[in-house]
């Protein structure tokens, strides 16, 4: 009897092991998919989004055609969602998130600091923020910066169904933006632009539709 009870007692030990093991497994499944996590894989995301819309203003300011602007989006956009999110945690990715982290520096440089954190603002619909950074871009003294700015503003109306405010900067565009020549040609780049947005935003499976 002794035998068996101290047998039964070494069964239990190894149940009861093996049990903790897998609630342990369980709970670190668990925290992979909790608030933390999926707050990491979110901004990512919005990161991500947030630089494709930096390729956007970046061809708008520089000129580039839509498909300049969609390959400077996917170097911009890959730079943002992996720092962001650290989705590419390998080793062997550590090399390729180097040089696309330079690439987002070379965003923030081109367009200033202002216009640059005015991106991620817009891809999320958050117009009120993206006019408050276009606005102070507006007043630096870098003409790139304040080009930046302005087409920020633009998209930001146009984006929330402002078209009347939208248009009625189409003649400063014009005024400030060396590639564009007539309003014509600024109204052009606007619905293009705008149309660019929308397909960012359901790439990285963001709303489409801004929220009144």
């Amino acid at each position: 009897m002794m035998y068996f009870s101290h047998h039964n007692s070494l069964a239990l030990k190894t149940i009861f092991s093996i049990v903790l093991v897998s609630l342990l497994m369980q709970l670190a499944a668990c925290a992979s998919g909790s608030h933390a996590s999926k707050g990491a894989k979110q901004g990512a995301v919005q990161g991500a989004a947030a630089g494709a819309v930096g390729g956007l203003v970046s061809a708008l300011v520089f000129g580039g055609d839509p498909l300049d602007r969609a390959a400077r989006g996917a170097v911009y956009g890959g730079a943002v969602g992996a720092t962001a999110g650290g989705i590419a945690g390998h080793q062997k990715d550590k090399k390729q998130q180097v040089q696309q982290q330079a690439s987002l520096e070379t965003l923030r440089r081109e367009i200033g600091e202002d216009a640059y954190e005015g991106l991620a603002s817009l891809a999320e619909c958050r117009h009120e923020v993206t006019l408050n950074r276009a606005a102070k871009a507006q007043l630096s003294d870098n003409p790139n910066f304040r080009l930046a700015g302005l087409w920020l503003e633009v998209l930001s109306y146009a984006d929330s169904k402002q078209e009347d405010r939208a248009r009625s900067l189409l003649p400063v565009i014009v005024a400030e933006d060396w590639d564009i020549k007539t309003e014509a040609d600024a109204e052009q780049a606007m619905r293009q632009a705008v149309a660019e947005l929308t397909d960012i935003r359901k790439e990285y499976k963001l709303p489409l539709v801004c929220a009144a």
